[in-house]
């Protein structure tokens, strides 16, 4: 008896094997009642059946062991990802989704090799067996990673959304209590110190809230209006040295600066390279803006250590960072969403942005077309 043959025959032993396990390793508070273990054992027992039955060339084995997908949106990946779905509405872990068919191959290998029936096609079985076993697998912690990291995504992006206006009502309060010119001067420091912090969290969420949004699919909202970019530049340098009074920074504009930005996606993507080129950089931080028909060429540049080669090509993804002086409290002093966003936010503009390093210095360039609604 082949073993799709075998499955289908002894369907009943193996999701009695089936449902003890997942049982065993479920939840204590789960809920989960037998009905739903047998049924989701026969869905997934009776599609690898089916698929140990379909006809399958070489090449078409050798794909498959690759871990291509012909086609997501057959019925087999379906009950994969539905059982994926099901299993993570009763609190299991993906671990424990794992687990589940790890038991699941050794229980139909067992019982089979227990019928002594086993033929020369029998190692062709196992191999198609365990073809569908894995893209089962595969099917299903990949729909397990998607909406783990959805629920995540979610949860960050609506903490951002709820914490701009606790933030915003700590700025503007210190901004009121900053025009009392009667304020002992240990006030004025420790509200001037408040409205910096308070600053300097209202970029962090607003760099969470944009990532957010990216990850769930959400294309970058921008606003096109008439800008001057000289202007961003120069208001973007001044904030940043009313929080870092020490900084050294030099502006330097030329050319045709005035085109059609959103001006707080802007104001954001210098800021966070502004912002980077004080705090990992040391000496003098040079912000240059030129301009001409087409397009606006943005250069931030620092002196100071280069950041390792090895961190350049994944510079620019989320939840990393290069830290070239290896100085753990200035490295933990963001969360490695700044260069992410600038990228986000010059992609939406129709731009680009790049980064050169060396002993010299560290630029980091932005180029965007004057006009990007019309590009």
């Amino acid at each position: 008896m082949n073993l799709a043959d075998f499955i289908e025959a002894d369907l009943d032993g193996i999701i009695d094997d089936w449902t003890d396990y997942a049982r065993a390793i479920s939840p204590a508070d789960s809920h989960l009642q037998d009905v739903q273990l047998r049924n989701s054992a026969r869905e997934l027992l009776l599609g690898i059946a089916a698929d140990m039955r379909v006809s399958q060339s070489a090449a078409q084995q050798e794909a498959k062991s690759h871990g291509e997908r012909p086609d997501p949106d057959s019925t087999f990946n379906q009950i994969g990802r539905g059982h994926a779905d099901d299993r993570q509405a009763h609190g299991f872990g993906i671990n424990a989704l794992v687990a589940e068919y790890r038991a699941l191959r050794a229980s139909v290998l067992r019982r089979w090799q227990r019928t002594g029936s086993l033929d020369i096609t029998a190692c062709q079985d196992m191999i198609r067996f365990n073809e569908a076993i894995d893209q089962m697998v595969a099917e299903s912690v990949r729909q397990f990673a998607q909406r783990t990291e959805r629920i995540r995504d979610l949860f960050a992006g609506v903490l951002a959304h709820d914490m701009r206006s606790p933030v915003g009502a700590i700025l503007n309060s210190a901004q009121v209590v900053l025009r009392d010119e009667n304020l002992a001067p240990l006030s004025l420091r420790a509200t001037t110190n408040l409205q910096r912090s308070a600053e300097r969290l209202k970029l962090l969420i607003d760099d969470l809230f944009v990532f957010t949004r990216v990850r769930l699919g959400d294309t970058l909202p921008v606003e096109f209006t008439q800008q001057d970019f000289g202007r961003l530049c120069r208001g973007v340098v001044d904030e940043v040295l009313a929080a870092r009074p020490d900084a050294q920074i030099e502006t330097q504009t030329a050319g045709e600066l005035t085109g059609v930005w959103d001006a707080a996606r802007m104001n954001q993507l210098i800021a966070n390279l502004v912002t980077n080129a004080v705090q990992y950089g040391s000496g003098m931080v040079r912000v240059k803006a030129a301009g001409d028909g087409q397009q606006i060429v943005l250069t931030v540049s620092n002196e100071g250590a280069p950041i390792p080669a090895r961190a350049l090509p994944t510079l620019f993804d989320p939840l990393t960072r290069a830290d070239p002086l290896n100085d753990s409290a200035r490295a933990s002093s963001g969360v490695g969403l700044g260069l992410y966003i600038c990228r986000c936010i010059a992609q939406a503009h129709h731009g680009t942005i790049g980064v050169e390093s060396d002993e010299h210095a560290t630029a980091f360039t932005v180029k965007i077309p004057r006009f990007p609604a019309k590009a």
